[in-house]
């Protein structure tokens, strides 16, 4: 052992264990790795930071401009709610079509953008159903690498070792050739995850009441107008979907000014009708897009000049100086007095059954207030109220809908042909979602996971320290020995090991490239088959569930609020689970014997 491969290998314990114990956030540990490497001379600068330029983080910065155009165009809501049609808010249904939807797409394609492509549908699908998103997110990204080894297009590891076999004038790996133990590493995965691995995962999203980007999802009171030739009117509540659709609850019915009506499934409505509804914000906000209802709110601007500089959409809460505590919006001339309006309002999140404009308000009470920006401005500086966001809100782009989705399709098609390889496909596609105006760089770049590309570029400066100072190649040569002229199932569960063990800090490809070398030589010196030894390395590689570093796991780290330990807890099992498979089912279909 070499000093420098001595260095390396207490630069990775020492990260392993910062890591385990969550007391700095993931990236900056990594950013210190990456540093200590080049101040350490084990790597150059150019060395240490190629990692950013690299295939993996720029596939990764593409597939979220791409899925960030799919949202800003309506396309992942329009998903969602479909699927949510299916799954309705039953925790178990939700779990089994998203995992099982997207493992079975990445059986064809990359499991990164498979991830990508679900990942905001699966926040939305979990918020409508009141779920913690964190005990979906996991799943969705263990699901889509679980389909890693099922067809030889599932992931590039797969090519790259099927490659590695033709240099030593062995046939390349068949379409389906994997299939025989992929798919029951996929199936018992499922399994595993189902009904024991998401117990697992912590509840996290319990308590956010100081996150700011949270707010979104405070309950509201807004009122909502039937609009004359809607075709909501003569339609039963359950009929109109606002449920399902929206997601808002419909707390009572206003008829002809003075007429309430309890809400009930039957219930017909009528033009004119005024539903008194609750809802998250984001979902009130989409009433203005919606057909044929419109919000209560004598709104002066429509939902077009949203998007202007003079008009503002904000979120306020009221002091205890404000002028507006203890009287009503009617009885204050709110509109009149001040040249705003209250859009919806948020009691403390307590149920109000009252008209807005008859509610009286209270200290703390929120407000979204939609009106002139000068005019909010000075009502902030006269105490009426203290604001607490400005809400960035524009209706969705649903014009370009159909292009977006046809961006995302040309861009997976592309790369299952092997038209073009899938980072260059991706930031075409990104590039064309720009030009087209399908998203604007600006929205794109707000919606970018930068914590994960930061964390993923610095840890690759890792993989390459590994292969640089030879740690990787020293690791392989000391299992090749520890095992010896032993059994071929022995040397077969080693190199596993190894490879799943090295793909947690380095990528698939580079793991799998640095063992085949290494484990084909063995085989064949010791008179056996190097082909399951090629299968199992293909295996391992993809098996990166122990550490988030994995692409798929990098994209649901941050919005599933996830440790690193969560996936050492959760992934341990799993990745037990797969050896066994593969240890049984490789020597079996694959002889390692000549």
């Amino acid at each position: 052992m070499t000093p420098e491969i001595a260095l390396v290998l207490i630069i990775i314990s020492t990260a392993v264990v910062l890591f385990s114990l969550e007391r700095i956030p993931a990236d900056v540990i990594a950013l210190g790795v990456m540093l200590t490497l080049i101040l350490a001379n084990i790597l150059t600068v150019d060395q240490a930071f190629a990692g950013f330029g690299s295939q993996t983080v720029l596939l990764i910065l593409g597939l979220l401009i791409i899925t960030a155009s799919l949202v800003r165009t309506g396309v992942v809501d329009l998903f969602g709610r479909a699927i949510f049609r299916i799954t309705g808010d039953k925790p178990d249904r939700i779990y089994r079509v998203i995992t099982l939807a997207v493992t079975t797409l990445s059986s064809f394609m990359s499991n990164t953008a498979a991830t990508a492509f679900f990942l905001p549908m699966t926040i939305g699908i979990a918020r409508r159903a009141k779920l913690d998103p964190a005990k979906i997110l996991l799943p969705l990204a263990f699901g889509s690498i679980l389909a890693s080894s099922v067809t030889l297009i599932a992931t590039s590891t797969n090519i790259v070792v099927s490659g590695l076999l033709t240099r030593y004038n062995l046939e390349p790996l068949g379409v389906f050739e994997l299939t025989p133990v992929g798919l029951p590493i996929a199936i018992a995965g499922w399994l595993y995850m189902y009904f024991i691995g998401r117990k697992l995962i912590p509840t996290r999203d319990t308590d956010h009441s100081g996150d700011r980007s949270l707010l979104s999802h405070r309950i509201y009171l807004a009122e909502v107008v039937i609009l004359d030739g809607s075709p909501l009117a003569g339609k039963t509540l359950s009929e109109s979907s606002l449920g399902r659709d929206l997601d808002l609850t419909v707390i009572s019915v206003v008829r002809n000014k003075s007429m309430s009506l309890t809400p009930h499934a039957d219930l017909r409505l009528e033009a004119g009708d005024v539903l008194i509804v609750k809802g998250e914000r984001d979902e009130i906000l989409k009433i203005k897009t919606t057909a044929g209802i419109d919000m209560k709110a004598d709104v002066k601007f429509g939902t077009p000049e949203l998007t202007t500089e003079d008009v503002g959409l904000v979120e306020v809460i009221l002091m205890p100086r404000s002028p507006l505590i203890g009287r009503t919006l009617a009885g204050r001339r709110f509109r009149d007095n001040y040249g705003v309006n209250v859009l919806a309002i948020n009691h403390n999140g307590e149920q109000v059954l009252t008209k807005i404009s008859t509610f009286r308000f209270h200290m703390g009470d929120v407000l979204l207030i939609q009106g002139d920006r000068n005019r909010i401005e000075v009502m902030a500086q006269d105490e009426v109220f203290s604001i607490l966001q400005e809400v960035n809100q524009k209706p969705p782009n649903t014009k370009r809908a159909n292009l977006a989705v046809l961006i995302f399709v040309g861009v997976l098609a592309a790369s299952v042909f092997e038209v073009l390889p899938l980072a260059v496909a991706v930031l075409l596609g990104a590039l064309i979602a720009f030009l087209s105006r399908c998203i604007t760089p600006e929205e794109a770049y707000r919606a970018v996971e930068w914590k994960a590309l930061i964390l993923i570029g610095c840890m690759l400066a890792l993989g390459v320290a590994m292969e640089e100072t030879g740690t990787a190649a020293y690791l392989a040569s000391q299992i090749a020995n520890i095992v010896g002229g032993g059994s071929p199932i022995a040397l077969l569960g080693g190199f596993f090991l190894l490879t799943m063990l090295l793909t947690q800090p380095m990528s698939n490809q580079a793991a799998a490239v640095v063992v085949f070398p290494v484990a084909v030589q063995t085989a064949l010196q010791l008179g056996f088959d190097p082909r399951p030894f090629a299968i199992m390395i293909a295996v391992a590689a993809s098996c990166s569930f122990i550490t988030p570093l994995e692409p798929s796991c990098l994209l649901v780290y941050g919005p599933g609020r996830y440790k690193f330990f969560d996936f050492v807890k959760v992934g341990t099992p799993l990745t037990l689970i797969i050896f066994i498979i593969a240890i049984i089912l490789v020597p079996l279909i694959w002889s390692p014997v000549l």
